[in-house]
């Protein structure tokens, strides 16, 4: 017994490195740890932040926006003009020559009664025969026509229309409300209302990672920036056989762990969330075995910083210090961790070693007896 009780109180003297159970330590001298080989101080591999008024006004705080204007985007749907192509549907108007123009009637819409791009680019019209028209414009088409009949009627007055566009279109994919293809008319369509065209983003829709596939080559885009801040920049004129992708929203999570009543994730979804926030759906940290002052945000370090993450912590041992996880927003992949009280983390010590004394002192009595 004797020996057991040495045991015990090594263990105590061993610190909070032998008790069991995930922890992170309050202080910047707890922040070291060793590999195989080499010892890593993670002080040197870390930024620590402690939750103040003052880091929440200097680094939290959203600087105010303003819409942005995308002269690009203006100057491309200025100059925009549809090009006719194969599969398209034209409708050619002679005025005052009924003979040349093919009625619609009231059986036949505009788009079966004009006349099909055939599948080498070219049509037939009364008089001039064949003509080359793919890659054309109408008004371009229509200055054809006008010269070629012009050897057989005076001064003709000729019209051109697309009377229906098929030969282009964009493909919208993943959560839209009414994702499938869209087709490319004489009005410029761009991004947003694309997405508009489609009935909007559904419910699983990841608004800030909108991918565009356009010859091969993939890039993204944020329509919580366009819709929030009025961003143009993040719009875009789209071009024939452009692939629109809404992501799911599966990868937007905030993971709460620890002392906490459900360690669970949370979808971030078109909503920003608060630690609070955080904390209250994973059922509050536990009263009786958390550390009010270890609430820590794990967050990975900006692309390019020489630190491997972010470590914002909480001192919330003041139910008023709540406020202050009311105001930092979370961001996607943040992880929340509530450490262990050394109460708590001590209890669990005892209760892993008791069933180990309890069998080493009943098999000394045993001995003793058998002994005797």
């Amino acid at each position: 017994m004797k020996s057991l009780i040495t045991l015990v109180m090594v263990l105590s003297l061993g610190g909070c490195a032998m008790i069991p159970g995930a922890h992170i330590p309050s202080g910047s001298s707890g922040w070291k740890a060793s590999d195989d080989n080499q010892p890593a101080d993670l002080e040197e591999m870390v930024n620590i932040h402690t939750i103040t008024p003052k880091l929440l006004q200097e680094q939290m705080a959203k600087p105010e926006t303003t819409p942005v204007f995308n002269h690009q985007l203006e100057l491309e749907i200025q100059d925009y003009d549809y090009t006719v192509n194969r599969g398209d549907i034209l409708n050619i108007t002679v005025w005052d020559h009924p003979e040349l123009t093919i009625p619609a009637g009231s059986d036949r819409s505009p788009s079966e009664a004009g006349n099909w791009v055939h599948s080498d680019g070219t049509i037939f019209y009364p008089y001039v025969g064949e003509i080359k028209v793919a890659g054309l414009k109408v008004t371009e088409i229509r200055d054809i026509l006008r010269k070629e009949l012009a050897k057989y009627i005076a001064s003709p007055q000729v019209d051109v229309t697309v009377a229906s566009f098929r030969s282009k279109r964009v493909y919208m994919t993943g959560e839209l409300n009414k994702p499938g293809t869209q087709p490319i008319t004489n009005v410029p369509l761009t991004l947003l209302e694309a997405v508009s065209n489609a009935g909007g983003l559904n419910d699983a829709a990841d608004w800030t990672n909108v991918t565009l596939t356009r010859n091969g080559e993939t890039k993204r885009y944020s329509l919580r920036d366009l819709y929030r801040q009025g961003d143009t920049r993040e719009n875009l004129l789209l071009r024939p056989n452009d692939i629109i992708h809404v992501a799911r929203n599966d990868a937007a999570k905030i993971f709460v762990l620890g002392e906490v009543g459900k360690p669970t994730s949370l979808n971030i979804g078109r909503s920003d969330i608060t630690l609070a926030e955080a904390l209250a759906d994973a059922g509050g940290f536990a009263q009786a075995t958390a550390d009010a002052s270890g609430i820590f945000v794990l967050r990975q370090a900006a692309e390019g910083s020489d630190k491997i993450a972010d470590v914002y912590q909480l001192h919330a041992r003041n139910a008023t210090a709540l406020v202050l996880a009311d105001q930092f927003t979370l961001q996607a992949r943040d992880i929340v961790y509530v450490t262990a009280a050394p109460i708590a983390r001590w209890n669990r010590l005892i209760a892993q070693i008791l069933p180990s004394m309890q069998t080493l002192y009943y098999g000394s009595i045993t001995e003793r007896e058998l002994t005797n």
